[in-house]
């Protein structure tokens, strides 16, 4: 058995690419807990990893129960800032039910501010902490989130720090550590102005009895046709088995994940784009919202047209590759635009969907579907799973692909060390 803990689980890139990896090694994993603290990305990681059925220990609930739960807890609305008490209020007592049920399924610690070394189970083979990139990436330099991971700089990025608190307060209760950590982020974190606080990082964790190994991985090389690069570090406990230490860095010798080499030896095709892309406008659904990711024909779309990437053209001409999905199309830069004009008023391209965003994270389209066939008004006319809502749940994600090919060497370890799978 597989036990993994997510700290920033997001919408579950990490649960997704276990479940596919045990299916292709045969074994059994279980997430014993998740940790997010937004509402969005807790319904949307119950609905794609347990189903949309409540749990029974809310059905007869009333709102004053479900909002004196609520309001224990840390929650956001938007990844960013804590929810205000009135907008909590506001929700129908349906959609705190929806809320509060997928935090129970999910055993969500909420705000990994909140989490105590005590609160990770002993039996941890991997936890995963994903935590946010606003102070560290280039988009979040333009918008003046600059502060990196600095330990004083109190910023989202430097949430990093609690992760180093739960480890030390496992150690000093001399409670088991986990096997596996893996870190994702942007590859802005080796940059010049956040590299002495990364190293600072990595030294810490090697004094805990980590071995680390830091990968630079680019989506294509797993399949995905999208321009994404991401920072990928999996550290293996070893504490003081110098002899467990030597195994380990002579694995990551022989399966460096940085060389070319080493990655053509895994025979990993990049996938048509066109496989991704949702062009058949006879379906229905796919014309929908096709339509839907129509700019109007004003002149500041008309800029975004020009000064972006064109994956389809009018000739039927297409890119090989989308640029990075974030979490936003409707603007400069996006990850491409693609020619569409049923006859309507609106401009002669498109954004690409929710829906191609989610397949080009690595995602299934079913696990699209089981997000928006359960949506709910979260209030009169609006919807709790916006567009623009699915839009960052996907540029937020983790490529799965990415993440299978760091879990599958995490798996390697534990069977040489440990014989276990």
């Amino acid at each position: 058995m597989i036990n993994i803990v997510e700290l920033f689980s997001g919408i579950g890139s990490q649960a997704k690419a276990f479940e596919r990896l045990s299916r292709k090694r045969n074994f059994q994993v279980n997430v014993l807990k998740t940790c997010e603290w937004d509402v969005h990305a807790i319904v949307a990681y119950d609905y794609i990893h347990n189903g949309s059925a409540l749990d029974k220990r809310t059905l007869e609930l009333k709102r004053e129960d479900l909002l004196k739960e609520l309001k224990k807890l840390s929650l956001s609305n938007d990844g960013k800032v804590p929810m205000k008490l009135k907008t909590l209020e506001a929700y129908s007592t349906e959609v705190l039910r929806r809320i509060y049920s997928a935090i129970l399924k999910t055993n969500n610690m909420i705000s990994v501010k909140d989490v105590k070394g005590e609160d990770i189970p002993n039996n941890v083979t991997v936890m995963t902490y994903s935590f946010p990139c606003q102070d560290l990436s280039n988009v979040g330099a333009l918008h003046g989130y600059n502060k990196g991971i600095d330990r004083d700089a109190h910023t989202r990025s430097g949430l990093l720090w609690e992760v180093e608190r739960i480890l030390v307060e496992r150690q000093q209760q001399n409670l088991d550590m986990p096997k596996f950590l893996l870190l994702e982020n942007v590859t802005a974190l080796e940059a010049k102005r956040h590299s002495k606080n990364f190293d600072e990082w990595k030294e810490r964790l090697e004094s805990l009895g980590y071995v680390n190994q830091v990968n630079r991985l680019y989506a294509p090389d797993f399949g995905i046709p999208q321009n994404r690069k991401r920072l990928l570090m999996l550290s293996v406990y070893v504490g003081d088995d110098e002899n467990a230490r030597e195994i380990v860095k002579k694995y990551f010798k022989e399966h460096d994940l940085n060389n070319p080499n080493y990655i053509k030896t895994l025979n990993i095709k990049m996938q048509k784009l066109s496989k991704f892309l949702k062009l058949d406008y006879t379906n229905e659904t796919y014309l929908a919202e096709a339509v839907l990711s129509q700019p109007n024909d004003t002149e500041s779309r008309k800029s975004i047209w020009e000064k972006n990437s064109k994956i389809l053209l009018e000739d039927g001409t297409m890119k090989n590759i989308v640029q990075t999905i974030t979490t936003k199309q409707d603007r400069h830069p996006n990850s491409g635009n693609i020619y569409f004009n049923p006859n309507n008023t609106k401009s002669k391209y498109r954004f690409l969907t929710p829906r191609e965003c989610f397949v080009l994270m690595g995602f299934d389209e079913k696990d699209y579907e089981k997000i928006i066939n359960n949506n709910f008004n979260s209030r009169k006319n609006s919807l709790f799973f916006s567009r623009d809502k699915m839009y960052k749940l996907a540029g937020n994600s983790i490529v799965v692909n990415m993440l299978e090919a760091i879990f599958e060497q995490a798996m390697d370890l534990n069977n040489i060390l440990y014989n276990e799978e």
